[in-house]
């Protein structure tokens, strides 16, 4: 692996990151402490997949991949 190839992975990583943490919004929680709130945690971004999309996004920024 090149690394531009790196480069070009990292950067997918972080838009499915993004694409996965928006994904969570219509979602109800069936696991977790947001599972207690029922059909009222539908509408609410997941901590974790912002978590994950941050630290992607990060790695990008940090590493000069940003465009």
């Amino acid at each position: 692996m090149t690394l531009a190839d790196a480069r070009a992975a990292l950067r997918a990583a972080e838009e499915a990151g993004r694409r996965g943490m928006e994904a969570t919004i219509p979602l109800v929680a069936r696991k977790g402490r947001a599972s207690y709130l029922g059909e009222r945690s539908a509408g609410h971004q997941d901590p974790g997949a912002t978590s994950a999309h941050l630290l992607l996004a990060a790695a990008v920024e940090v590493l000069g991949l940003v465009d």
